[in-house]
């Protein structure tokens, strides 16, 4: 079992990260042509992501109403959760380069037939739950991979994260907007084919990467021996860092009692109040504060990323407890702003953190166990949020949400492996 290390750091890396100002004269660029084809190909699929739940609610809910939503849906996340753990032992075997062009290439087929079957009539229910088990599982095949691809393609991992989750939250605040023109102006069939699309770009993009060989993510081979002992090894891995799993076990509540009922919850209650563009703006809001969330940890490197974080994820705090005391709309949306830019500096520290202390060749299998972990709870709570109405009300449910994200967070700041680690440059 490999025992996490700190790697040993030089006189001038300790002064460099205890002087941000030495640290950013002496920042390699980061914005070389690894980085960029690779933030290019990251930022297309992110886009055509954040455009499928409009599509999907508007255009199958058409058809097949409420309940044929939630069954595409829960058939796309079911299949990720299902698979997501095979997708980090693929990655590390096979290359995790490979896996996310091969994942791309999968996504292209099925939002192509689904373009082609919108534009031919009306689709068959079945094939919109073929689709999205595919899609399902090309997104499990892909995001352990590029989790895991980031300390290769730039060489300062938090600058990196940063960006993207800037970009991720640029394409979360187009992308459900521009599905929505989209359908109104052209029908489901163009919003699919732009899927699409993206995905043919992506992979374009990712296809063009090249990396030095001592780090290349195609190199095959790195894990050998059966897929079952591939996944013990990964768990072994995961299993060893007291930090790793104690935030994944946190975040698992989180997801159950926090990010999974807050939107159901939330949604009814600010329309119901406000009415449903209230909600639409609030959520343009959020997107807002996790630009600026980015935008903040790409200038603050603090020694303690992960204590950092969690003193961050206490003001998300504010999100549902103002959703739940029904404030009024220019108080929401500054909960919004808060709670958006709070989640994505801990998103920053997190994924950094994964990054830099776990070694290169499990990093990939790792990061599924990660991914596994967090979409579970999340999925848990929303299947959770419609059956708890009837024990008590939207807003005290969320009263609880509030209650729960700080007790979490000194849950965090209290085990000792979180609150003391400390941030590397490199893996």
């Amino acid at each position: 079992m490999t025992t996490p290390q700190t790697p040993r750091r030089t006189e001038t890396a300790q002064a460099r990260e205890a002087s941000p100002t030495m640290g950013d004269r002496t920042r390699p660029p980061l914005w070389d042509r690894r980085f960029a084809l690779f933030f290019t190909a990251r930022t297309i699929s992110l886009l055509g992501d954040a455009m499928m739940p409009v599509a999907s609610a508007l255009a199958v809910g058409a058809l097949y109403g409420i309940s044929g939503v939630g069954y595409v849906l829960g058939t796309w996340t079911g299949t990720f959760v299902v698979l997501v753990l095979f997708g980090g032992v693929f990655a590390d075997r096979f290359g995790a380069r490979r896996m996310m062009v091969g994942a791309d290439l999968v996504r292209v087929l099925t939002q192509g037939v689904l373009a082609a079957a919108f534009f031919a009539g009306t689709p068959p229910f079945w094939l919109l739950l073929t689709m999205a088990a595919l899609a399902g599982a090309a997104v499990a095949m892909f995001l352990p991979g590029a989790n895991g691809m980031v300390p290769l393609v730039a060489a300062e991992p938090q600058r990196a994260n940063a960006t993207l989750k800037v970009a991720d939250a640029l394409a979360h605040l187009l992308g459900p907007a521009l599905a929505g023109l989209l359908i109104a102006l052209a029908g489901a069939g163009t919003v699919y084919a732009i899927d699409a699309g993206t995905f043919l770009l992506s992979a374009l993009c990712l296809a063009l990467l090249r990396l030095a060989p001592a780090v290349d993510a195609d190199s095959p081979g790195r894990t050998g021996g059966s897929l079952r002992r591939d996944l013990h090894q990964g768990w072994r891995e995961f299993r060893a860092r007291a930090w790793l799993w104690s935030v994944i076990l946190v975040w698992m509540v989180f997801g159950v009692l926090l990010f999974g009922p807050i939107v159901p919850l939330g949604s009814a209650l600010v329309g119901d109040r406000l009415g449903p563009n209230a909600y639409g703006l609030a959520v343009s809001f959020l997107g807002a504060g996790t630009v600026l969330g980015g935008l903040l940890a790409l200038r603050l490197r603090p020694a303690r990323p992960l204590a950092a974080g969690a003193l961050a994820m206490a003001l998300y705090s504010v999100l549902p407890l103002c959703l739940a005391l029904g404030t009024g709309l220019p108080v929401l949306l500054a909960g919004h702003v808060l709670g958006g830019g709070a989640l994505a500096f801990w998103s920053v520290m997190w994924a950094t953190s994964v990054q830099t202390h776990t070694p290169p060749a499990v990093l990939n299998r790792v990061s599924a166990y990660e991914l596994a972990g967090s979409v579970s709870g999340i999925a848990l709570g929303q299947i959770l949020a419609g059956p708890a109405i009837a024990l008590a009300s939207p807003a005290r449910l969320l009263l609880l949400s509030a209650g729960v994200c700080l007790a979490g967070c000194v849950v965090l700041l209290a085990v000792p492996a979180i609150r003391t680690l400390r941030r590397v440059t490199a893996p």
